[in-house]
């Protein structure tokens, strides 16, 4: 199986072989597989990035909590202050499994959150509107991005972040994309506008619902399904009314449960497309997406205790600003700078289409 790392470092070829596994793990010699002194010899190469990308994460924390801004944000910025070592050295294997590994396990906690009763409380109008909003928000930067010379790759990068989950949904979206050279810079360029945008959102919109004379359920819906990032649209919510920030967090975790059919299409789709589009082609499911799956399962069922789930999610924001701390030191300035304005243009235009598909339909219905 060929590898999927962009990266000359013959140890991190040689911990890593598939970038649709969870564990992100090699497959070693079976009869050393479970051998104490491989695990040993394993944590020995990767802790060093692990433990730098951990510290990121950490004061990324710190400063967004002092400053209230974005975690994912800082944790990008920050990252990309430390390319030089992902250049070379110990910490490039670490690294690797930071933005890889770590990221899938932070995605598959997501599903911790959702509960198919908070889904079927919100009625029939929100999650038809929802569904609509992300499916043609998708299929309209696959669209445009041909449109402006970019990658059809790319569009579906951009359109699913815009329509889901902001950053959480760039990262699983990635992982199953087809890689190329680009995927890397254009994950991070992704993630740093779309939580730019989110910001600037989450400061506009309850303005934006004032004005319209939205009520309190219209507004949390609007919110919901517009802002990106979970985070944002609790902020946006709860600033106007505690009724405001329920509905807006229940229809936001019902476009975060959007993220397990959506991702798989797309692994569908490139699988088919990567056999020459032959019917008996097979799809490799990621266990990220399973795990995803069961969590949201259990946690329908009532079999996830609020320690459980809360432990779950601190876990999954942990694992992904982790991995966002990976991927910026993986990303230089410079990459970012020479992408032009066209990929900033496109999810403007994808933020502003799902906006506008949103708030017809809280008018309309």
């Amino acid at each position: 199986m060929s590898s999927d790392l962009d990266t000359d470092t013959a140890s991190a070829h040689a911990i890593f072989q598939s970038y649709d596994g969870m564990e992100g793990l090699a497959a070693i010699e079976s009869s050393a597989q479970s051998h104490p002194a491989e695990w040993r010899a394993f944590f020995h190469r990767i802790y060093p990035g692990l433990l730098v990308a951990g510290t990121i994460a950490l004061a990324a924390t710190w400063l967004s909590q002092q400053y209230h801004s974005p975690v994912m944000l800082f944790a990008l910025l920050f990252g990309m202050t430390f390319h030089f070592l992902y250049e070379e050295g110990r910490c490039v294997a670490g690294i690797e499994f930071s933005s890889k590994a770590v990221l899938r396990v932070g995605v598959a906690l997501l599903g911790a959150r959702i509960t198919a009763h908070q889904i079927l409380q919100l009625g029939a109008m929100p999650i038809a509107t929802v569904v609509v909003a992300i499916i043609s928000t998708i299929a309209l930067g696959a669209f445009a991005a041909r449109m402006l010379g970019l990658s059809r790759s790319f569009g579906v990068l951009s359109g699913g972040a815009v329509g889901i989950c902001g950053a959480s949904a760039a990262l699983a979206i990635a992982s199953v994309l087809p890689r190329t050279s680009e995927s890397e810079r254009d994950t991070i360029l992704t993630v740093v506008t779309v939580t730019l945008l989110s910001t600037i959102a989450m400061i506009i919109y309850p303005l934006f619902v004032t004005v319209l004379g939205f009520d309190h359920i219209h507004a949390g819906i609007f919110l919901g399904g517009t802002i990106h990032d979970v985070a944002q649209v609790v902020g946006a919510g709860y600033s106007i009314s505690p009724e405001t920030g329920d509905v807006a967090t229940y229809v936001k975790l019902l476009r975060v449960s959007m993220l397990l059919p959506v991702v798989f299409s797309i692994a569908f789709f490139v699988s088919r497309r990567a056999k020459g589009g032959q019917s008996h082609a097979k799809v490799n499911l990621p266990l990220f997406l399973v795990g995803f799956a069961v969590l949201v399962a259990l946690n329908s069922a009532g079999l996830l205790s609020k320690m459980t789930t809360d432990v779950a999610n601190d876990a999954s924001r942990w694992s992904l600003v982790t991995a966002i701390a990976a991927l910026g030191m993986k990303t230089s300035f410079k990459d970012l700078a020479a992408v032009g304005w066209k990929p900033i243009a496109l999810m403007v235009l994808e933020t502003v289409w799902i906006a506008a598909i949103t708030a017809i339909a809280v008018i309309l219905v």
